[in-house]
C-alpha cells in the first residue's frame, strides 16, 4: 500500500510539472506575439512619421509621434483661421460664408447689432446718425451683407399711448425701417435700463449675432475701428466690453446721477465695476443670459450700473477698453 501510494504522488507531480510547463510555453509565445504586434505598430508609426514630416528615421516613441502628428496637424488649422481672420477684417470683419455639398451658401453670422437709443423728439439726431455713418435702404443692407454691422434706433412708446408723437414714429419707420420699437417701454428716463434690457432681449431672439451693442443717438461710430476691436476678442464668450470704471454712488435726491437704491452699495457708496458712457458692447452668451432673465432681472436707475449688476457673479471678462473711452473712435455729432 506504501509503494502505490508513492507511485500515485510520483504520478500526480509529473503531470503537474507537465502542466506548468505547457502553461509557461504558451504564455512565452503570448508575450512573444503581443511583443511583435507592438513593434510593428512602433514600426508603422515611425514610418507615417517620417512620411508626414519628410524626416529621416529616428528612435523615438509611439507617444512622442502621435503627438507630433497632432500638434502639426493643430498648426495647419491655426493657419487656415489665422488666413481666415485676415481675410474677414480686410471684407468686413465677417468670414466668409462656407459652402454646402450642394454648392449653396450658409448665410454669414452677424457680427454685431448695435441699439442706438433715441427719444420721441430726436429726429434731428437720427438722420444725422444716418447720413453720417448708419445709412438708409440699399447703403443700410450693405452695412450689414459686407460688414455683418446690424444698426437700429431703439425707441419705446409715448406714455399717451397712440399720441401723435407715436404716430409720428410708425411713420418714420415705414419710411426707414430702422426701428425696434418697443411697445411695453415708455419713453421716459426713468425706464432707460429697462429698455436696454429689452434691447437686448429682442436682439437676442432676433439676430444671431456675435456681439450686442448699446449706443445713444449722438455719436459717430467708426464701423472698421469698432469692427477690428470686436474681432480681438471673438474667441471670448462671455465678453463684456467699454470703458470700465466704479465711482461714487450719490445719494442726494437733486444730484444730476441720484441713485434711489444708494443704500444697496454699502457704506462706502461705490459701484461695482461696469462700463459706462456712449456705447458698450456685450457678447451674445451674455445677451441670451439677459433674454432668459429679463423678468427677474433688477434694473437701478442708470442703465450702465443695471447692466453691469446683471453679469456680477458670472463667469464674465470684464473688458476695459480704451477705444471706447474719451471718444477714441466715436465722437459727438
Amino acid at each position: 500500500m506504501a509503494r502505490k501510494g508513492s507511485s500515485m504522488r510520483l504520478s500526480s507531480s509529473r503531470i503537474s510539472s507537465l502542466l506548468l510547463s505547457m502553461f509557461a510555453t504558451f504564455a512565452s509565445f503570448y508575450v512573444a506575439g503581443r511583443l511583435w504586434q507592438e513593434s510593428q505598430t512602433r514600426v508603422h508609426l515611425i514610418k507615417e512619421l517620417d512620411r508626414v514630416t519628410g524626416q529621416g528615421k529616428s528612435a523615438i516613441s509611439v507617444d512622442d509621434t502621435l503627438k507630433i502628428i497632432a500638434c502639426r496637424e493643430q498648426k495647419k488649422t491655426l493657419a487656415a483661421l489665422e488666413i481666415e481672420l485676415s481675410a474677414a477684417r480686410q471684407e468686413g470683419f465677417v468670414s466668409k460664408s462656407p459652402k454646402l455639398t450642394d454648392g449653396t451658401e450658409t448665410k454669414k453670422r452677424p457680427l454685431v447689432v448695435i441699439g442706438i437709443m433715441t427719444s420721441l423728439g430726436n429726429k434731428k439726431k437720427r438722420d444725422a446718425v444716418r447720413q453720417a455713418w448708419m445709412g438708409t435702404g440699399a447703403s443700410l443692407k450693405k452695412l450689414e451683407s459686407e460688414k455683418g454691422v446690424i444698426a437700429r434706433f431703439v425707441i419705446g412708446r409715448s406714455a399717451n399711448k397712440g399720441d401723435s408723437m407715436d404716430t409720428s414714429i410708425d411713420t418714420e419707420n415705414s419710411q426707414t425701417d430702422d426701428f425696434i420699437i418697443l411697445d411695453n417701454v415708455v419713453e421716459a428716463p426713468e425706464e432707460a435700463s429697462k429698455k436696454v434690457k429689452l434691447f437686448f432681449a429682442y436682439a437676442a431672439d432676433k439676430w444671431d449675432a456675435q456681439f450686442y451693442a448699446k449706443a445713444i443717438d449722438n455719436i459717430y461710430v467708426n464701423i472698421d475701428a469698432l469692427g477690428s476691436t470686436l474681432a480681438a476678442h471673438l474667441e471670448n464668450p462671455r465678453a463684456y466690453i467699454g470703458c470700465m470704471k466704479s465711482g461714487e454712488v450719490f445719494s442726494e435726491p437733486n444730484h444730476k446721477w441720484y441713485e434711489p437704491e444708494w443704500w444697496k452699495f454699502g457704506d462706502k457708496k461705490a459701484y461695482f465695476r461696469h462700463a459706462y458712457g456712449e456705447m458698450y458692447v456685450i457678447t451674445h452668451a451674455l445677451a441670451r443670459f439677459v433674454s432668459i432673465n429679463r423678468d427677474i432681472l433688477h434694473s437701478y436707475a442708470h442703465d450702465d450700473v443695471s447692466t453691469g449688476s446683471w453679469f456680477v457673479g458670472l463667469d464674465v471678462k470684464h473688458v476695459d477698453e480704451g477705444k471706447f473711452c474719451c471718444s477714441a473712435w466715436s465722437s459727438g455729432i
